[in-house]
């Protein structure tokens, strides 16, 4: 019996996609739910699923094309036998085992990325023995390499791992001195990135005002309750709930900052739909807390944890990219000292946060260390007047100098 395999259907926000690689090639047999195919658009990567056991019979799309929504990209066909076989071996396992180890049903139902596979298949590594971190516990290279580091008589691949897996200089070698280029097209994420960065940039008034944060007391704060938060709420107390709570209380302060002009109308929202910026292996990508002014510190930790997650093995929806009042991006989780961010349209404003660093600070005369954070804030002049930007700021740093008033509201 044939079945065919299209383009999921996407967003009314999605025009197309590219199919960036097939994880099954005609012959292979594939798992009821198993991925067949990766399709990249704008926001997210769309998996394509084989609807029942089956043995792909054409791939009519080539890796790099341009798919449509609902479009035909392949033929399978749908056989008993084939299903049977691989519950007992599946091809796609079967050059992996050594003749010794018996495959369990629960190894069988584990997505092995390809990138994976092959790794697993060089270094005689049973599938059993490893933790995946991907989709449904799916195994992907970068378990693959963390399995491997742990292993004592193979450091030298490991480190040849490593060194396939690190991005690479093009360039002089002292053997050849050659001077290569290496020319590759933009991810589809990448140049949407592009340019949304330059539309903010030409049709926005950006300007951005900056403060610092003595930090000890949320510091002081975490220490005492992080073993004890960690234990009931199964979560570890970061930062961001903080700077969450505090924007909001800001934005509710100053509607201004949470607003977006349209044409030539404002348009106020009554909602925080806080953006949170995250890095992904695609590149930098900013789920939304809905509602985040209901959402109390645990509950914003695990929403942000499960989207870092999420963002990490690229299982991000639209639903979690679409929408946004506000931004937070913390460049401080990779070094950043001062930066000036880029406004997400049609947003008016966003909040850096930044390194934590121990400065000499004068407090009550006296020259005393503290742990200070510079934060800044850009924002669209058009809509948000300085005097307002300045002192949604102060709000901010207020709130976290003293983080009983986020509780007591005051």
């Amino acid at each position: 019996m044939s079945l065919e395999i299209k383009v999921p259907v996407f967003p009314e926000s999605v025009a197309d996609g590219t199919l960036v690689t097939w994880h099954k090639q005609p012959g292979e047999s594939a798992r009821r739910d198993e991925v067949i195919a990766d399709i990249e658009t704008d926001k997210v990567v769309f998996e394509v699923a084989a609807l029942e056991d089956c043995v792909i019979k054409d791939c009519l799309i080539a890796e790099g094309a341009t798919v449509q929504s609902g479009q035909l990209i392949a033929t399978a066909e749908i056989s008993v036998v084939a299903a049977v076989v691989q519950d007992k071996a599946p091809a796609n396992l079967e050059t992996l085992m050594s003749t010794n180890k018996v495959v369990g049903h629960d190894v069988v139902a584990k997505t092995i990325h390809p990138a994976a596979k092959k790794m697993l298949f060089e270094n005689s590594i049973d599938p059993v023995e490893i933790k995946g971190s991907g989709k449904n516990g799916g195994i992907i290279k970068k378990d693959v390499i963390d399995f491997l580091k742990n292993v004592p008589t193979g450091t030298q691949e490991v480190n040849k791992l490593e060194a396939e897996t690190r991005p690479t200089t093009e360039g002089a070698t002292p053997a050849n001195h050659q001077r290569v280029e290496k020319r590759v097209p933009m991810s589809r994420l990448r140049a949407r990135i592009a340019e949304r960065l330059l539309e903010s940039q030409h049709n926005a008034a950006i300007l951005t005002t900056f403060n610092e944060i003595n930090m000890q007391a949320v510091m002081d704060l975490r220490v005492q309750y992080k073993d004890q938060f960690e234990k009931k709420y199964g979560v570890r107390l970061g930062f961001m709930s903080f700077f969450v709570k505090a924007c909001i209380e800001a934005l509710m302060r100053f509607p201004d900052v949470n607003a977006s002009i349209e044409d030539k109308d404002i348009i106020y929202h009554n909602y925080y739909d806080l953006g949170i910026a995250v890095g992904s292996p695609r590149g930098l990508v900013v789920p939304v807390l809905r509602d985040a002014d209901k959402l109390g510190f645990s509950a914003i930790e695990k929403k942000i944890s499960a989207y870092a997650e999420a963002a990490k093995n690229s299982t991000l929806t639209i639903e979690d990219l679409q929408g946004g009042t506000f931004t937070l991006t913390n460049g401080g989780v990779f070094g950043s000292l001062l930066s000036t961010p880029i406004i997400n349209p049609p947003q008016s404003a966003i909040l850096g946060m930044h390194k934590i660093e121990k400065r000499a600070m004068v407090e009550n005369d006296q020259v005393v260390i503290r742990p200070m954070m510079y934060v800044a804030l850009s924002y669209d002049h058009r809509l948000i007047d300085g005097r307002g930007a300045v002192q949604f700021l102060v709000i901010i740093k207020d709130l976290l100098e003293e983080p009983a008033r986020l509780l007591l509201e005051v």
